[in-house]
Order: C-alpha cells, then structure tokens, then sequence
C-alpha cells in the first residue's frame, strides 16, 4: 500500500489521529511547472502553473477528498456523498472504492462533462441525476446528511479545505517563499479559501514571511461573487465552475480581502482562448475551468495591471481529458493522403 506522502509531511497541520486512515492513491506533490511563454509575454518575472491536474483521478479534489473520506471512514460512515458538477464525484467515487465504502452522487442531469461522469460510474458510484442545478443537488445531499449516516464529502466538509490547503504549502515548500499571486478559478469557492488557509497556516507556522494576492476567476455567466447576488441559472462552458451559489461564498471574500487581491469575472470567449494558448504554448491540456486561473491574468495584464517583477502561479485544476467534447470542439490541422511517403512528405508542408 502507498504510502499517504501528504500526512507524513503536513501532519501537523492536518486534523489526523492514530485511527485516520493511512489509504493513499498518491495524491499531493503535483508539479510546479516554470512557463516557457506566456510568462514573458505578460511581462512577469516569473510564471508558473500548479499542475493539479496529475492528481490521481485528474483534479484537485483528490487532495481535500483522501482525508474527507478518511475521516469519513474513522467516524465509522459506511458511505459518502456529493453532489458534483464532475471533478467531485468522481474523486469521491474513487476514495470510496480505495476503502471499500459506497459512494453515491447527486449530479445536474446533462450539465456534466461526460469524463468525469465515466469516472464515477467505473468506479461504482450510485449516479442520481436530477433536473435541477448544482446548487439544488448541494441542498439535496445537505439535507440527506442530516437525516441519515451518509457522510457529505462536499467541500462544506471542513477537511476537504485541510486537504486542498496543502497544495498551497508544496508551493511555498518549492519556490522558498510564497509567490506575489496566485490565480485559481472560482466555483463553489472551497479551493481558494483552502489556499488562503495554506498560506496563512505557514505565515503562523514561521515558513513565510509575507502573503500572496488571491486573485480568483469566475466565469461571466456563473459569476455570483463578482455580481454580489446568487445566479439561478448559471451558464458557462467552463462545467466545473458552473456554480450560481458557492457554498464558501464568505471564504473566497475573505481570500480577496485580507490578501488584498481581487475576484473577478471572465468570458467563456476569453477561457477558450486561454485553453487553446495553455495546450499551443505551455504543452498544458486542461479542462476549460482550470483555463479561468489564467484567463484572469491575461485579462488583468491587458487592463493595465503591472505585473513586472512579480512571480505568479496560476493553478490548472483540472485535466483537459475531463472534457473531451470541448478539446473535439476544435478544428484539427488534419490532411488525408493515400499511404504513400511523398505524399506524407507533401501534406507535411516542410518546405
């Protein structure tokens, strides 16, 4: 059994016992890759990207939802539950399977990304569809927990945040101090207070001495923080971040405010845009959600923000075969030929 890398090196700031499951699929210790374009084109000194993507089931979540389910399991729940735009559900189904539990998942019916659906479904879960929103399927599954022995592995659950703040630490732990910015995208909102939280608790801890600006990104049609009132029908190609009511609303608002940094809206235009130069330039393929974190700075940098001399990380939380129909979307440079090397050679256009 896989070590669970994340406690041994982060006990101390995690909520763990003797009784907490050790269980791991790896999780933690994604890359911090250094931007071999963009960066410079922004006029940064320096830009990288937290790849949570490499997380074992492909997003994120994994980090918040190995010691949710942990937990989960030393309490003595036999099953879990979510509701889920995608990434959620098939991380929770996941972890379950890892400890022999059940996992059932309350999803938005055809406002997921058939990806993450086949996750889910491969690994066992209890798929409930409903004809509603996210932030009805979060109501949905808030009630039910209350009423039954089924544990919520939402990120209301206060050690999904413990979970995700690590990455935050593995940032600091990399670049010998905390970055001028970090860019995330903003949904439900748990990943940026986790961040938050991360700096902050090593600020305390004596590891850093100074904070990073919390610039998180919404997508224009799902953008209730930036708009200040909850959106009934959110709409946005970005799914993961397709949320018209975030549950850690008070979170991310605390992020922006006691770092003195900013939340603010994006267009699907500018995600895409974003995606296309992250797989063209930087070699990153990531789901559009994860593109927001980077949109957002390209956005901010064209407004006349003045990033020089300033270190950045934008964090990618996601990957880009999460949501096939969008990569499928794009038109390929695609020529057919007989099987002929001349021909090869032609349609190749070296010359």
């Amino acid at each position: 059994m896989k070590q669970n890398y994340l406690i041994e090196k982060y006990a101390q700031f995690l909520p763990i016992t003797a009784e907490t499951s050790r269980k791991s699929l790896g999780e933690g210790t994604t890359p911090l890759v250094r931007s071999s374009r963009l960066g410079s084109e922004l006029g940064l000194e320096n830009l990288y990207f937290k790849l949570e993507t490499l997380n074992p089931t492909g997003s994120f979540k994994d980090r918040g939802m190995f010691l949710a389910v942990a937990k989960a399991v030393e309490s003595g729940s036999e099953a879990v539950i979510c509701a889920s735009t995608g990434n959620t559900s098939a991380s929770a189904s996941a972890y379950a399977a890892l400890h022999g539990i059940r996992s059932f998942v309350v999803v938005p019916s055809g406002k997921i990304a058939l990806g993450k659906l086949a996750q889910a479904t491969v690994h066992g879960a209890t798929i409930i569809q409903i004809q509603g929103s996210f932030d009805d399927a979060l109501h949905i599954v808030r009630d039910i927990t209350e009423r039954s022995p089924v544990a919520l592995v939402n990120s209301v659950n206060p050690h999904r945040i413990d979970g995700q703040k690590t990455a935050a630490f593995e940032i600091v732990d990399e670049l010998g101090t905390a970055p001028d910015l970090l860019c995330i995208p903003v949904g439900n909102a748990g990943n940026i207070t986790a961040y938050w939280k991360g700096f902050t608790e090593y600020q305390s801890a004596g590891k850093i001495s100074s904070l990073p600006k919390m610039w998180g990104f919404q997508a224009a049609g799902s953008a209730p923080i930036v708009l200040g009132h909850r959106v009934s029908e959110p709409e946005t190609i970005a799914t993961a971040i397709r949320i018209g009511n975030p549950a850690s609303w008070t979170g991310a608002l605390n992020a922006q405010d006691q770092s003195g940094g900013k939340i603010d809206s994006v267009t699907d235009d500018e995600i895409l845009r974003a995606y296309h130069r992250l797989a063209t330039e930087e070699g990153i393929f990531c789901e559009p959600a994860s593109a927001a974190s980077v949109a957002g700075l390209i956005k901010r940098s064209q407004n006349g923000e003045n990033l020089s001399q300033l270190t950045a990380v934008c964090v990618i939380t996601g990957h880009g075969l999460k949501d096939p129909d969008t990569a499928l979307s794009i038109t390929a440079d695609r020529v057919e030929v007989e099987a002929d090397v001349l021909l090869v050679e032609e349609a190749m256009n070296l010359h």
